[in-house]
């Protein structure tokens, strides 16, 4: 899946289709975070990176957390993911 498809979700009168479109888009980012980290750690980036690496860490644990409670919320609101 790709942050595209899911802009119908986004876009829905559904508050649960919003909500997946929520976990997707931000389960989608923080794999091309890691991605990009995983490129940094073997010396493969093509850019060179503005902010210290501790800065994009500090941004993977909060998309971690972040996905952490928008799944309890999705098994309390019986949402499937």
């Amino acid at each position: 899946m790709e942050l595209k498809d899911t802009i119908e979700f986004m876009q829905s009168e559904d508050y649960k289709e919003r909500f997946k479109a929520e976990y997707w888009q931000l389960s989608i980012r923080k794999q091309k975070l890691e991605a990009m980290l995983a490129k940094w750690d073997a010396g493969e980036l093509d850019f060179t990176p503005t902010c210290p690496r501790s800065i994009y860490d500090g941004q993977v644990r909060a998309m971690n957390e972040y996905l952490a409670c928008l799944e309890a919320r999705a098994v309390m609101e019986h949402i499937d993911l």
